[in-house]
């Protein structure tokens, strides 16, 4: 299927508009780590509290990811995500007007509800919108975005740290605008070629497609979709349990949950918390979630570039690997109270690794592993196990540490890494440069 010829500009232009919904994520999922130091106080957390409050977007999360899988199948891609960027919106400035710990703890929750929308509906959209020699680069820019987010927050952050007690409010507040640009974006994207002809709407169907590449792609790419959809069944829940289909989704929850537990998530979201355990001051821990988000960008391009050509397996095997060695270092450290320069390097090359394997891959399988007729369903499955095991992750963290000290749970997750790696050795199967119909062939043969 090479010899086609693809709308490059207009393929990156909607990708880049629907992976604004990762921009969002990285927004709610970064500001939390500058505002916490000023949140204990206003709110006078205990560990628990601190764990909670943290967690209750994950948990917000996984009601938008149940809420989307319906809403994509009915309505098509294009208003869930309409719908996502208004929650984000509302729920911004409801967090930033908190009156009091459970009103905030409802808008985090709120904004979770945005945030799992997007989570499931951009790379979704962008896999389905992607020609197959490109979807991996394509839905990786998703995982960049979640990563600009994430550091243009960071650096919003620190600059208002020195702002007074009440710059929390700011910090959330300001979630507003972008939401607002990623709604006006999707008015202008055109629905997900795949939903169309699910839906019987051949013409519009064609003509998007049209936009993407020559007419003999747009053939090729209708029967194909076509034939995947002949004798599928309506979506449900009970058919994700399917023999045939088993494997996929085995695969897929597994490595979603390994993505959280694999403990990176801690270090953006405790920085300070780490940093305070070694005593760096304030400015020093607002610093480091700075460096944490230039790194993840760098690595982050470094993985789109590379994603298409290394292969899915290799990068989620060094991926492992490497973060289950530098975790143990990383506990060495932290309980010997080495400086924070020295923690610092330490932190930075865990976040590289991950930034490069686990963080866009595990997304980008996700969004291919499962057959067209339950994509839907799998898909939400999958990001609902994956937000589940990140409330645990981040509720977790604070009692671990305050039990264990703030060391202690790194050499918990360097085991889990560990494991991570011998599942990818023996369970995951290489998909790139195959459309997602071939996939669907491949793995329902072995």
């Amino acid at each position: 299927m090479n010899s086609h010829n693809f709308n490059n500009k207009y393929i990156i232009g909607i990708s880049f508009i629907s992976a604004l919904g990762g921009y969002l994520f990285g927004f709610d999922f970064a500001v939390i780590s500058g505002a916490l130091p000023f949140l204990k106080i206003q709110f006078h957390l205990d560990a628990w509290w601190e764990g909670f409050l943290t967690g209750s977007l994950a948990l917000g999360c996984i009601v938008g990811c149940l809420i989307a899988g319906k809403l994509a199948d009915r309505y098509g891609r294009r208003p869930g995500l309409m719908l996502s960027a208004i929650v984000f919106a509302i729920s911004s400035l409801g967090m930033a007007f908190s009156s009091g710990l459970s009103v905030f703890v409802m808008m985090r929750f709120a904004a979770g509800i945005g945030v799992g929308m997007a989570s499931m509906l951009s790379p979704m959209y962008i896999a389905e919108i992607s020609p197959a020699q490109i979807r991996g680069r394509n839905v990786a820019i998703n995982q960049l975005t979640i990563v600009i987010g994430i550091l243009i927050t960071n650096l919003v952050n620190y600059l208002l740290a020195d702002k007074g007690t009440d710059v929390w409010r700011w910090m959330f507040g300001l979630g507003a605008v972008p939401s607002l640009l990623f709604l006006t974006g999707v008015l202008w994207l055109p629905e997900s070629p795949r939903w169309l002809l699910k839906a019987g709407k051949k013409q519009q169907a064609a003509s998007v497609l049209q936009k993407i590449g020559s007419a003999a792609f747009v053939e090729d790419t209708i029967s194909d979709i076509n034939q995947s959809f002949e004798g599928s069944k309506p979506q449900s829940y009970a058919a994700v349990f399917g023999k045939a289909v088993r494997p996929a989704v085995v695969v897929g929850i597994t490595l979603a949950v390994f993505q959280q537990l694999c403990g990176i998530n801690v270090v953006f979201n405790y920085t300070s918390t780490i940093f305070e355990s070694v005593g760096a001051n304030l400015n020093r821990q607002l610093f480091e979630t700075v460096a944490i988000g230039v790194v993840n960008l760098l690595f982050t391009l470094l993985a789109m570039w590379q994603v298409d050509k290394l292969g899915r397996r290799p990068l989620m095997l060094i991926g492992s690997i490497g973060l289950s060695v530098i975790y143990l270092v990383l506990a060495f450290l932290l309980q010997n109270h080495y400086s924070p320069a020295v923690i610092s390097i330490f932190v930075l090359l865990a976040i590289s690794i991950y930034a490069t394997s686990l963080a866009p891959v595990t997304w980008v399988l996700i969004s291919e592993i499962f057959p067209n007729s339950i994509r839907g369903v799998a898909s939400s499955m999958a990001i609902v196990s994956l937000w589940g095991a990140y409330f645990i992750l981040v509720f977790t963290f604070p009692i671990l540490a305050k039990k264990l000290g703030a060391y202690g749970p790194f050499y918990l997750y360097a085991g889990i890494c560990l494991l991570g790696f011998v599942f990818v050795l023996r369970r995951v199967k290489e998909t790139k440069g195959q459309t997602l119909e071939e996939l669907e062939h491949n793995l329902i043969k072995h």
